[in-house]
């Protein structure tokens, strides 16, 4: 449709005709999403006109198809000079019966809305999440005329019924807290949005309490979440996590955070209509445990343990092989990306399992038991210790350090442990970075506990490949038939390839020093050789 048209029919005050031309514009380009970079100009002067037409006093029903029509010019970036202005901004937060507490001004303009109201409204909060979402000057703007208070006034109201209402005020406040740290600052400490989304949260989830931090658990029987509550609380979860992705002991202290806690241990429990979405939600949920401090994760296990529920020490585990689960099903995911999908969980297991003693116990029992089979290289199978030692060598250098730091913690940060259950050649990287290549410990303290070896794995220990990790077929000895001047002459002539490639600086021979880290080798060799530690067993 040609766009000079529909600016001639803008200047106008016939508002059939601007529905009309308006309406036919918008079937053609609902599914739009790249345009024409000759018609900026033309598509900038449309913009200004639906402001225009949006300011005067025309029907609901022309709003919403003026704001469905700017909905879809929002999608590029290079035509909101006019909506990104305090002006453009005003007029849409105005439709999307929101203000920022400016002039003295209540934050919310709500009243009773007829559907096609509703619509304006609805319409208007999309154009507004389109607008910051594409424009700095919008974010600076929404910041300035203070969006995030209407929207909080909003959100406190709790009016039911208004689901598209609801979700896109959510989604607002999450791109704003996500844009703008000082948005993100001024939620947390002036208009105690931490605790306001946590209502949230408990009225979509219908949350019920049986004890302090203890939400009772989902029936069964019921039916899953349904999708028009679980998108609001996903909006919700996103918006908690970028409000205490910094210190947020301002808002409620410790009480808050564990009930948040608490709350996240709901939504792991629960099921959603499809597969797809019940992972979505569980993987918010465990965004934002590992944003907390690390001492509220006893929350998820101090709970009284039901028939039939995963347990260790008196403590419920049942989460915890949630979140096992939950892992060993984002590393099983064919093309996933696992620096995005799979490395928060392995973060929030790393640091359950490091400050809770019963949480690295059970994970322990079902990530590394007792080893028995010793013949076959610890990457190659399909257990659990399996998948992540295959990790412990992948290209993305936070994946292997994320899998190689929760095997370490389970093994209690012992070198000794970790080589026994991975191999040298697989745990190198880690050892490097940690400065352990002559062994040791790390710096955390565990505690005591044993966990002997198994009869198999004591009779094969003499004869496994500490580089492999596993008991070798006997290989062939090249120099068995070799003469001693034979294998002199064999031996002297790798030295010189070995200092033919040192010279020409293709290889750089290295050593490790008393303190683990690596060092050229002279350097190495004028050192002292490290004292031997003792190994331990868990």
């Amino acid at each position: 449709m040609d766009l000079n048209d529909i600016l001639s029919q803008l200047e106008t005050d016939n508002e059939e005709e601007i529905e009309r031309v308006l309406h036919q514009y918008n079937g053609e380009n609902n599914g739009t999403f790249t345009f024409d970079s000759k018609e900026e100009d033309i598509r900038i002067r449309l913009c200004q006109g639906l402001l225009a037409v949006l300011g005067k006093q025309v029907g609901p029903h022309c709003q919403s198809t003026c704001l469905e029509t700017l909905r879809i010019l929002s999608r590029d970036k290079r035509v909101l000079g006019p909506v990104g202005t305090r002006e453009g901004m005003l007029v849409l937060a105005g439709l999307a019966r929101l203000r920022g507490g400016e002039e003295g001004g209540d934050s919310l303009q709500e009243g009773a809305q007829t559907e096609g109201e509703e619509r304006v409204v609805v319409e208007a909060l999309k154009c507004l999440c389109n607008v910051v979402y594409n424009s700095a000057a919008a974010q600076q703007v929404g910041a300035d005329v203070q969006l995030a208070r209407g929207l909080c006034a909003r959100l406190q109201a709790a009016r039911a019924g208004r689901h598209e209402v609801g979700l896109f005020s959510l989604r607002l406040l999450f791109l704003l807290s996500a844009l703008r740290p000082d948005v993100r600052g001024g939620l947390r400490r002036e208009l105690r949005a931490v605790g306001l989304l946590t209502e949230v949260l408990e009225r979509t989830l219908d949350v019920r309490w049986a004890g302090t931090y203890e939400a009772a658990p989902p029936d069964p029987q019921a039916p899953p979440v349904p999708t028009e509550d679980n998108d609001r609380a996903m909006e919700a979860l996103k918006a908690l996590f970028n409000l205490t992705l910094s210190d947020s002991g301002d808002e409620g202290g410790d009480h808050q955070l564990r009930l948040i806690t608490a709350i996240m241990r709901h939504v792991l429990m629960l099921k959603t209509q499809t597969e797809d979405k019940t992972e979505e939600a569980h993987s918010h949920a465990i965004n934002l445990l590992s944003n907390l401090p690390v001492s509220c994760l006893d929350v998820l296990i101090d709970l009284p343990v039901q028939g039939g529920q995963e347990e260790y020490n008196g403590k419920n585990m049942e989460i915890v092989q949630v979140l096992l689960d939950f892992m060993e099903k984002r590393i099983d995911k064919q093309g996933a990306n696992f620096k995005e999908g799979l490395t928060p969980v392995l973060s929030l297991l790393t640091e359950g399992a490091r400050h809770h003693r019963e949480i690295r116990r059970y994970i322990k029992k079902q990530v590394l038991p007792p080893l028995k089979e010793v013949k076959v290289r610890p990457e190659i199978g399909s257990a659990v210790r399996n998948k992540l030692v295959r990790l412990m060598t992948h290209v993305d250098m936070g994946v292997k350090q994320s899998a190689a730091e929760f095997l370490f913690v389970l093994c209690k940060e012992s070198v000794d442990n970790l080589l026994k259950y991975t191999g040298y050649g697989n745990a190198a990287g880690l050892l490097v970075a940690r400065g352990l290549l002559a062994g040791g410990r790390g710096d955390t303290q565990y505690s005591e506990d044993e966990d002997s070896d198994t009869e198999e794995y004591k009779s094969a220990k003499p004869y496994i490949n500490p580089i492999t990790g596993h008991v070798e077929e006997p290989m062939p000895n090249p120099m068995e038939e070799m003469t001693d001047e034979q294998k002199e002459y064999e031996a002297q002539k790798l030295v010189n390839m070995f200092d033919r490639l040192s010279r020409q600086q293709l290889i750089r021979p290295m050593g490790v020093r008393k303190d683990g880290t690596l060092a050229p080798l002279e350097e190495a060799l004028r050192q002292p050789a490290p004292d031997n530690y003792s190994s331990d067993s868990d």
